[in-house]
């Protein structure tokens, strides 16, 4: 008997999710150690490369922007602003990066990325502009069909960034999703990315811990 089944439960679900996600072109790996998953993140970025990245809980916890700017490459971090206009004209910038690191509200089973966003620069990334995506997630965001992937980015993900971005919708007010309309709706747009096109550009990397929201 395992002394953490959690670990192994998370190894053999991992690894059979990245074997969906291969399927469906993205490129996949799974870590159980967080080091050598930011290694591993590493070793897909070309140092020549302008890197930038969405907002996420998951980067931040595994120190991703601080290594970035440690080893000295060329980054685009909205955060270095000086006021509102120039946040702006940096988001718009970091869509055409060389490399974009995010995470994911949800992964499904069968190998589906599933995202909400507000003002949709995280998804345009997804999309399309960068030449390659690194998605981070650990496996608490692993879900079992796209439909609970959905439940999941919008009644836990979005009630719970809220709470963080001291937002003012009502599930910042209520903890609890009311499929609302307000103008500052962080659930603005919703996607689901079914295969990396072209085959390879998303890059994903599993992690057997519980991070980000």
């Amino acid at each position: 008997m395992s002394d953490n089944p959690k670990t192994e439960w998370y190894k053999k679900a991992g690894e059979k999710v990245v074997e969906q996600l291969q399927r469906r072109h993205f490129e996949a790996f799974y870590f159980e150690s967080k080091d050598d998953a930011v290694e591993k993140i590493f070793s897909l970025i070309p140092k020549t490369d302008v890197v930038s990245w969405g907002g996420s809980m998951t980067l931040l916890a595994i120190g991703v922007q601080k290594k970035l700017y440690e080893k000295g490459f060329t980054v685009i971090d909205r955060d270095t602003a000086k006021n509102a206009e120039e946040k702006l004209q940096l988001t718009r910038k970091a869509l055409l990066c060389d490399t974009f690191l995010m995470s994911a509200n949800a992964i499904t089973e069968d190998g589906q990325l599933f995202n909400i966003d507000g003002n949709g620069n995280r998804l345009g990334a997804l999309v399309y502009g960068p030449k390659n995506v690194i998605v981070v997630a650990g496996m608490n965001k692993v879900v079992h069909t796209l439909e609970d992937a959905i439940s999941r980015a919008r009644n836990i993900a979005a009630p719970m960034n809220e709470q963080r971005f001291n937002g003012s919708t009502p599930c910042a007010k209520t903890g609890l999703c009311a499929d609302c309309v307000s103008p500052d709706c962080i659930c603005a747009q919703m996607v689901a990315t079914r295969l990396s096109r072209p085959a390879g550009r998303i890059k994903v990397i599993l992690i057997g811990d519980e991070l980000g929201l």
